[in-house]
């Protein structure tokens, strides 16, 4: 699904709020932080607001959050369209039966998993995160919710960075982001 995108002074708005940080988490990567936005009542509103119209009558029956600056977006939009909200979490943090999957990262690997219970055989989900880089987290999150039967039919993300070529590993799920940053 493509998405209108946000009017240029909307989007100096979510920019100017988004932090850079260079060489963290290690030398080399410029970090964009989300968390300028938050503390933005302006960008955060203009973030909800944007993802509010998107997704007014898609059709989507749930949104899978991941852990845990996915949560912070996710959250409020699915408050606002009246439906489920999955949670992702790190392998360890969730009480009952649950999916898993694993999957590699730059630097190792890692495992998240989803409660078997919140995941309805047929759902239509909408898959939220702050950022999509590579796209790794993301493809492991749609994993899980097809261990349930259910089917990511969209990726969202706050900002992208395509040039680490996330659609490729979505793809066939379309993804939308509000900002996208080359060179990263």
């Amino acid at each position: 699904m493509n998405r209108a995108p946000l009017k240029d002074s909307d989007k100096q708005i979510i920019d100017a709020a988004i932090r850079r940080v260079p060489n963290f988490p290690k030398e080399g990567i410029l970090f964009y932080d989300i968390t300028g936005v938050l503390v933005n009542p302006q960008a955060f509103d203009l973030v909800l607001k944007t993802m509010e119209e998107y997704y007014t009558g898609s059709g989507i029956d749930a949104i899978a959050a991941v852990e845990s600056r996915g949560f912070i977006f996710a959250a409020p939009l699915a408050q606002k369209l009246g439906i489920p909200l999955i949670l992702i979490r790190k392998k360890g943090k969730l009480p009952g039966d649950t999916y898993s999957c694993k999957y590699d990262l730059e630097y190792g690997s890692a495992e998240i998993e989803v409660h078997k219970a919140d995941v309805q055989k047929g759902q239509k989900i909408l898959v939220v995160d702050d950022l999509i880089a590579t796209g790794g987290t993301l493809e492991a999150t749609k994993k899980l919710l097809e261990q349930g039967g259910a089917e990511a039919v969209e990726v969202f993300g706050v900002i992208g960075l395509p040039e680490l070529n996330y659609e490729k590993v979505l793809n066939p799920t379309p993804v939308t982001t509000l900002i996208n940053y080359m060179g990263a």
